[in-house]
């Protein structure tokens, strides 16, 4: 089993930056790639960004390319998602999700849709007022 925690959501202005964390505990194995999504109010979950294991390749949404950046610590078990230049449109729960790679071939944008994912976390609400 795997346990996913995400942190740091919280009420910021538009144009903040803000960072997100997501802790694994349990049966959770560095060589997962990792993704965060997001859900707005009344609206279905869109992918937002995903890593892999070792953090060289990285995809983003284009609605955040350019102000959002995911890294992890594998030491920590942890992954984080930097969001600068915050706009009210970012408001949503953010979700990390994680699950084993497809192939050692697989590439990071074939990890874009939530149904690819087994695990994932309760989610951290981020609010930007603008």
């Amino acid at each position: 089993q795997v346990q996913l925690v995400e942190s740091g959501g919280r009420l910021v202005q538009a144009g903040d930056s803000l960072r997100l964390s997501c802790a694994a505990s349990g049966r959770f194995f560095s060589s997962y790639v990792m993704g965060w999504f997001r859900q707005a109010a009344g609206k279905e979950r869109e992918f937002v960004a995903v890593i892999n294991w070792s953090g060289s390749s990285l995809y983003y949404a284009d609605s955040v390319k350019g102000r959002f950046t995911i890294s992890r610590d594998n030491a920590r078990n942890t992954v984080y998602l930097q969001m600068n230049s915050l706009k009210p449109e970012d408001t949503a729960i953010y979700y990390c999700a994680a699950r084993p790679r497809k192939t050692a071939y697989s590439r990071v944008d074939d990890y874009v849709r939530a149904d690819d994912y087994d695990h994932w976390g309760q989610g951290t609400q981020v609010t930007v007022s603008s």
